[in-house]
C-alpha cells in the first residue's frame, strides 16, 4: 500500500502575510508538524511507502524530513498555483505502479481511528463519511443511496436523490485498477485545459462512472478538521487536538 501526501498548495486563504507563508503540512500543534503526524500514522498502519507530492517551498518539507530523519519519494507540482488535480498527475507514476493507494489531503489533523478505517481488511476502494458535520458551501459532501455514492461536491443539485450524507475526509483509499482508471481521468482534465480545477472533481467523476465498486466507512465521532482559514487553526488547537488518541505520537 503507497499514500500520496498532496502537500503542494499555497494556502492563501489560511496565510495571509507575504514572506511568513510556509507549506501547510508544516502547521505545529502541539509541537508536531501534520507531517509528521501524517508519517507516524501511517508507520503505525504499516504503510511504509510515502509519495510527497510538493509545490510551494519544497525546501522547507525537504527540511523538516531531515529533521526527522525519515526519507520519502517528492514530487514537484512547479504550477502549484493551478488546481490540486495538476497535483494527482504530477503524481501519476505513484498512482500506476501497482497495489492499493491512498490519496490524502495533507492539511489534515486527525485521529487514528481514521487511518485505521482507511487501511482495514483487503484491498479495497473505500471512502470516508463523517455524518456529523456543518452546512454550507465549504464542506465536500459524499452523498449515497442504498451504499451506492451518488455525489461528491461542494454544492449539490437540488433534485438529489440519496439516502445518507456525510462530509467526505480528504483521504481516498483507490485499488491498483481504480487508480489507473483515477490516473487517466486526472490526465483527461490536465489535457483538456482544466488543469485548475480540484482533484476531488476527478474523482467524482470516477465515482459517477459506476465502473468500480466502493465501501464507504463511517468515521462519524472521530476527531479531525480541515485547515483552511485562520479558525480553522484555532479550532483544531483547541477542539480536535485535545480529543486526539496518541497512538503512532511521539509524547
Amino acid at each position: 500500500m503507497r499514500a500520496i501526501i498532496l502537500a503542494a498548495g499555497l494556502g492563501l486563504r489560511l496565510q495571509q502575510q507575504p514572506g511568513k507563508q510556509f507549506p501547510k503540512c508544516l502547521l505545529r500543534f502541539d509541537g508536531v508538524t501534520l507531517l509528521e503526524r501524517h508519517l507516524r500514522m501511517l508507520d503505525a498502519a504499516g504503510v511504509t511507502e510515502v509519495v510527497l507530492a510538493l509545490g510551494f517551498e519544497p525546501e522547507q518539507v525537504q527540511a523538516e524530513l531531515a529533521r526527522l530523519n525519515r526519507s520519502a519519494e517528492i514530487v514537484i507540482n512547479p504550477r502549484y498555483d493551478l488546481g490540486s488535480v495538476l497535483t494527482v498527475h504530477t503524481a501519476a507514476d505513484a498512482m500506476t505502479r501497482g497495489g492499493d493507494v491512498l490519496l490524502m489531503d495533507a492539511d489534515v489533523l486527525y485521529d487514528e481511528r481514521i487511518m485505521s478505517k482507511l487501511v482495514a481488511g483487503e484491498t479495497v476502494n473505500r471512502l470516508l463519511i463523517d455524518r456529523d458535520f456543518e452546512a454550507g458551501d465549504e464542506p465536500v459532501k459524499l452523498c449515497l443511496k442504498d451504499g451506492v455514492p451518488v455525489e461528491l461536491r461542494k454544492q449539490l443539485m437540488a433534485d438529489l436523490s440519496y439516502d445518507t450524507i456525510g462530509e467526505s475526509v480528504g483521504f481516498f483509499r483507490f485499488k491498483q485498477d481504480c487508480a489507473q482508471r483515477l490516473a487517466e481521468i486526472v490526465k483527461g482534465y490536465v489535457d483538456g485545459g482544466r488543469a485548475n480545477m480540484p482533484h476531488e472533481e476527478a474523482v467524482r467523476d470516477l465515482l459517477l462512472e459506476r465502473s468500480h465498486t466502493f465501501d464507504t466507512a463511517d468515521v462519524t465521532g472521530a476527531p479531525w478538521i480541515e485547515i483552511d482559514f485562520p479558525g480553522d487553526v484555532a479550532r483544531a488547537a483547541e477542539e480536535v487536538l485535545p480529543q486526539l488518541q496518541p497512538v503512532g505520537i511521539a509524547q
